[in-house]
């Protein structure tokens, strides 16, 4: 007697007929996505052709060019670039330590009964506005920075070459330093938040055995939570620092829209990309002044474009070196 075989390719066939909602989502879906880079082509574009007045005068000059003058309609971005720089760094050096402190605080050392309002006050720290930030540094803190800060350090190294250069300036509480320290304060509830939620993922079981072969509390966190973690970890910093670099109102307020560059003090006025776009553009004449901030947008466009580049490469690196030795 033969044996009738089942057809196993018959409800294969059947399968790849989606049902009409599934096609809808689908098609959504795929919209959107492509919606996105629409957008992204369509800022870019925009950009590019208000800037080609300024690339056609200036060139790549105007990257390392200091001088912004309107009315001789001489224009660089060198100041406007460096403030940025120089502030994004400054908050980096100081959000990450402060950052890292707080989600290991909270994932491996705080009290039950503290760790869920101090995360929430963390987090609330993200929701407050950004022109709230700038005016409480404008009017709180730059003057405590001038009077307890910046006087004593000019005290202490007066005379101390390069040191003497670096803290000088009028003791009015406002530049460069001001600016990455706001920035500091207003990036560290996303990088502490992002640090604190990947600690917790941590399977417990690895770090239950690091304790028991005698590890200390920070043996367990750099030898098995970072490791478990880094690619979170990378990716939060590069978020706050995302943050930082795109911040407009809080450096406004605080960092002196000075467009000049002429020592390297830390309590130097400055300015920021953002600054001179918030404070200009509304006013900037047809032409040179106002493709030179079209410029600004562009240079700032391709900051973050590199910024975001170097943490995918950055993070794809250490996707390749999971389960090898260090």
């Amino acid at each position: 007697m033969n044996r009738i075989e089942p057809d196993l390719r018959q409800p294969l066939r059947r399968s790849r007929v989606s049902p009409w909602p599934d096609r809808v989502f689908a098609l959504s879906a795929h919209g959107a996505a492509w919606l996105t880079l629409a957008l992204l082509a369509g800022i870019l574009i925009s950009l590019f052709v208000g800037a080609v007045p300024a690339l056609r005068e200036f060139g790549l000059g105007f990257l390392w060019t200091s001088e912004w003058d309107p009315v001789q309609n001489r224009y660089g971005g060198l100041v406007m670039i460096y403030g940025t720089l120089v502030t994004s760094l400054i908050a980096l050096v100081i959000a990450v330590p402060v950052s890292f402190g707080i989600a290991l605080f909270l994932t491996e050392l705080s009290p039950a009964w503290l760790k869920r309002p101090l995360g929430t006050a963390i987090e609330l720290l993200a929701a407050i506005p950004s022109i709230v930030y700038g005016m409480w540094g404008l009017l709180i803190f730059s003057p405590i920075l001038a009077r307890y800060v910046q006087q004593p350090l000019q005290s202490a190294t007066r005379g101390v070459p390069g040191l003497e250069s670096l803290f000088s300036g009028p003791p009015v509480g406002i530049g460069l330093l001001a600016a990455g320290i706001i920035l500091a304060i207003m990036i560290i509830p996303f990088i502490a938040s992002v640090m604190r939620d990947v600690f917790e993922v941590t399977p417990a079981l690895l770090k239950e055995s690091a304790y028991a072969l005698g590890s200390t509390t920070w043996e367990v966190v750099w030898k098995v939570v970072l490791p478990y973690t880094k690619t979170g970890v990378v990716g939060g910093i590069m978020l706050g620092l995302g943050r930082a670099i795109g911040e407009t109102m809080a450096v406004t307020f605080i960092i002196g829209n000075m467009n000049q560059l002429s020592s390297a003090s830390l309590f130097e006025p400055g300015n920021s990309i953002t600054s001179a776009l918030a404070n200009e553009f509304a006013e900037a004449a047809p032409g040179l002044h106002q493709a030179s901030l079209f410029y600004l947008g562009l240079v700032l466009f391709a900051i973050t474009f590199i910024v975001l580049a170097v943490s995918k490469l950055l993070l794809e690196r250490l996707r390749r070196r999971e389960g090898t030795r260090a």
